[in-house]
This record gives structure tokens, C-alpha cells and sequence, in this order.
């Protein structure tokens, strides 16, 4: 948010700025999301709604779940949130008492270690490096829930990487989560409609039935439908845990608004074609930067397959000097300062996702700002001495 602020005021000051900062698709939803919510606002009751979510809309989330193989839920597996954000920290409260250790592999999103700050839970980070391709090995998961971490919290497909995990590499890792029982389980899998190259998505429970008693697997509109904005989020998994979550909503913001549940019910049910053509779009884009991060000597970038996100490794660059300003690059922040403040190109310092060797390129801008901004950013590489 700080560089989006920067960049957004460089661009107010008359500069040039391509942003590949905030990850924000850059696509609306159909029109039939729009003509459901004029409908519901020539209908709406002014009422209290349902603490869980209206029953409409908790049979289109377990409809729209049944794609991904995640069949056998019902209502009261359900609950809903202001996003898939809101559902995190509800479930923080629900799951972690104060001292209890949440367990998550780094790079990771920002908000995971915020939240269990907030509540004042232990963090025990799983760092997963570049050589490894950014993603966690079964042996270093054994070893973290050999410790008894009360939740173990993980994201595929990943922000800030990109990466997925193979039905091979989660088959893996569900074989270990089996070991532990007395570990919860929250899979934020919000880019989980978001995979490239016939991937496909896999959960813990598809290779491990019997984790449905401690799974919680999260899905939101806010990617896959362009609806960020809109805030809905989604957990299915044990009853007692969305049992809690509800209680929580309860407390919080009563119910989800009457007009938003007309939009997502909409999107969940309605016209699939906007978010296959952007799924194809995304990879598409994907392959353009990645085909430039190749190209520059040094950078070390395994290659993602989903969300939309790249994540160079650009260490290699510390230390270094940008010719035609002078600035030194010390460190991943200094490298994302000197290319907004050179070549009016915003990106994420890795630091802020615990990796500070990357830097986080979002590529959901504009498609005819894709390649004049890539190209920038190779410019910019090879004018460090």
C-alpha cells in the first residue's frame, strides 16, 4: 500500500507510472452480476440478514466448490465473511488463544503475520527460499507440526509467488498433516480458480478424507470474479468452526449486506466466460514476464503457475549502483524506490512478504502497460553497475 501511495501520487504530479504493485484484477464482473443487484435493489427489505449467510447464497458457494472436488459439505459447514480477510482473523480468534503458535511458510501474505500479532499468537515461519521454488517440502511440514502448532496456515496457489503445488506435492503434505491431529488447518486458497498450464488445484482433503474433521478451506469472489470491492468471503470445513465464525459474525457485522449477496450469488451461479478468458489472459501475461525476467543476468525467478504474481529473486543487484541517478541499492526497498523514482515503475519490496531478496511484480495492469513496463524494468537492470 505505501508504494501504491507513492506511485498514485507520482502519477498525480504529472509522471508517467506503470503499477504492478497492488494485487487488484483489472476486470469487472458480467453484466448479469449487475442486473442481479438492480433487481435486489428494487427489492430489498431493509432487514437483518442471516449471521451465516443467506441460504441462497451458501448453496451456490457448496455448488461452486463441488468444481474443485470439495463435495459432501452442507450449510452448516458454511459461513461467510467481508472477505476472505475478515474470515482469517475471525478464525484467528476462534482457533488461537494468546501464546498459542500459528505456523506458515514464508514468502507469505502480509496480513498472516498482522493478525496473529494481533491476537498475540506465536509465529513460527517456514522459510521456503527461491532453491526450492518458494514452496514448503513434506520434511520441513513434519518437522514444524512436530512442534504442535495449533494452525497451520497455507495458500496455494500462493501471493506473493504465484507458485501451485502439484497434486504430487499436496499429496505429499497431506500424508504428513495426517500425522499430527492436534493441528488445525486453514488452506487460504483464494486463487484457486486461478491455474495455469492444466495444473488443476488440489486440496489436503482430496488425498485425505479423513482431514475434513480439521480442514478449513477459504475462497473469495475478490480474484476470480473481479470483485474486490465487493467483500465476500467463503470457509467451508468442520461445523463447530463455522459454527464459531457465525458467533463471530454475530458480534462483528451482523450479516453480509442484502445487495452484495445478490451480486455474489450472481457470480457464483451465473455466466462463467469473464473468468475463464482472464484465467487464459493471466497466463498469457504471465509468460511475457516471465520471458523478461529471464532475460536479466542474476535474476532467479522460478516460474508461477497461478494467482498473478511474480516474484524475482533479485539479489543478486545489492550492492550496485544505478548509473544514470547514482542511487545505491542496499536492499530489496531501495531497488523498488530507485525503479519508481527512475523508470516510473512500481513494485512490492519482497521484505514485505518475508523474503527481502524479491520484489513482488503484479501483473494485472492494463495489457497495453505490460510490455512498455517490463521493458522498463530491464532497462533499468542493466543501467546497475
Amino acid at each position: 500500500m505505501v508504494v501504491a501511495e507513492k506511485a498514485k501520487r507520482l502519477k498525480a504530479e504529472g509522471r508517467d507510472i506503470i503499477s504492478f504493485s497492488i494485487g487488484v484484477p483489472n476486470f469487472l464482473p458480467g453484466g448479469h452480476v449487475y442486473d442481479a443487484v438492480r433487481e435486489a435493489l428494487s427489492k430489498d427489505s431493509g432487514q437483518y440478514g442471516s449471521n451465516r449467510g443467506a441460504d441462497a447464497l451458501l448453496d451456490a458457494f457448496l455448488k461452486h466448490i463441488e468444481a474443485i472436488g470439495l463435495t459432501g459439505y452442507k450449510r452448516s459447514n458454511v459461513a461467510t465473511g467481508i472477505g476472505a480477510k475478515h474470515i482469517i482473523y475471525n478464525l484467528a480468534e476462534v482457533l488461537l488463544d494468546e501464546g498459542d503458535t500459528i505456523a506458515f511458510p514464508t514468502p507469505y501474505w502480509t496480513s498472516y503475520l498482522d493478525i496473529a500479532e494481533i491476537v498475540d499468537a506465536k509465529v513460527d515461519l517456514l522459510p521456503c527460499p527461491p532453491e526450492q521454488n518458494y514452496k514448503l517440502t513434506p520434511e520441513q511440514l513434519d518437522a514444524a507440526l512436530a512442534k504442535k502448532p495449533k494452525v497451520f496456515l497455507f495458500n496455494n496457489p500462493s501471493n506473493p509467488t504465484g507458485m501451485v503445488y502439484t497434486k504430487e506435492e499436496i499429496a505429499a503434505l497431506a500424508d504428513v498433516v495426517a500425522k499430527y491431529p492436534d493441528t488445525w488447518i486453514i488452506t487460504d486458497d483464494i486463487y484457486n480458480r486461478m491455474v495455469f498450464d492444466g495444473l488443476g488445484y488440489h486440496n489436503f482433503v482430496h488425498f485425505r478424507p479423513e482431514l475434513r474433521d480439521r480442514v478449513i478451506f477459504l475462497d473469495s469472489l475478490s480474484k476470480t470474479y473481479g470483485m474486490p470491492g465487493w467483500r465476500v468471503g467463503f470457509m467451508v470445513g468442520p461445523e463447530s468452526v463455522a459454527n464459531a465464525v457465525v458467533t463471530m459474525n454475530s458480534n462483528h457485522i451482523t450479516n453480509i449486506p442484502e445487495l452484495t449477496t445478490a451480486a455474489a450469488i450472481a457470480a457464483l451461479t451465473g455466466p462463467q466466460d469473464v473468468p475463464t478468458q482472464k484465467n487464459e489472459e493471466f497466463q498469457a501475461k504471465r509468460d511475457q514476464v516471465m520471458a523478461a525476467m529471464t532475460s536479466i543476468p542474476g535474476v532467479v525467478c522460478p516460474k508461477p503457475q497461478g494467482a498473478f504474481y511474480v516474484f524475482p529473486d533479485v539479489s543478486a543487484y545489492f550492492g550496485k549502483t544505478h548509473g544514470p541517478t547514482g542511487q545505491t541499492i542496499a536492499n530489496d526497498m531501495d531497488l523498488c524506490n530507485a525503479l519508481l523514482d527512475a523508470k516510473g515503475v512500481a513494485c512490492v519490496p519482497g521484505s514485505a512478504f518475508g523474503e527481502p531478496r524479491a520484489l513482488r511484480i503484479s501483473y494485472t495492469c492494463p495489457t497495453p502497460q505490460l510490455a512498455p513496463g517490463l521493458q522498463r524494468i530491464v532497462e533499468f537492470f542493466s543501467e546497475l553497475q
